[in-house]
């Protein structure tokens, strides 16, 4: 199993991304070999979130040239992950039929990216 430092790279913020950050969608440059369900459990580890959905983009490198020398810019993947914005307690059902509730504390955003990104202006 990965470590979550080793999966998400780091936050990518442009103005678009951050108009997303208001639905609950956040940008992270990830591993290349990285899964969908391996993003989920590192953003819930490192964040303290619920994340609903995980859509992955991976980008290959742009041929560059300086001179006489060509070559290629890195290849790299992009993840666009939805946070639950309103977490609800969660119902399960014990031994006997009886209902009960368990009230997970999760973040409803990630203050770290948010305000880091507002420190630039």
């Amino acid at each position: 199993m990965k470590h979550a430092e080793d999966v998400i790279i780091r936050p990518i913020m442009t103005e678009k991304t951050y108009t997303a950050v208001s639905e609950g969608k956040y940008t992270f440059e990830v591993a290349l070999n990285s899964t969908k369900v391996e993003i989920k459990n590192a953003v819930e580890e490192l964040f303290n979130v619920k994340v609903l959905k995980v859509n992955t983009m991976r980008y290959d490198g742009k041929k560059k040239r300086v001179g006489v020398h060509q070559g290629y810019t890195k290849a790299w993947k992009k993840a666009i992950v939805m946070i639950d914005t309103n977490p609800a307690t969660e119902k399960y059902l014990k031994k006997g039929g009886k209902e009960t509730k368990k009230n997970k504390k999760y973040k409803t955003e990630i203050e770290e990216i948010s305000s880091a990104f507002g420190s630039n202006n």
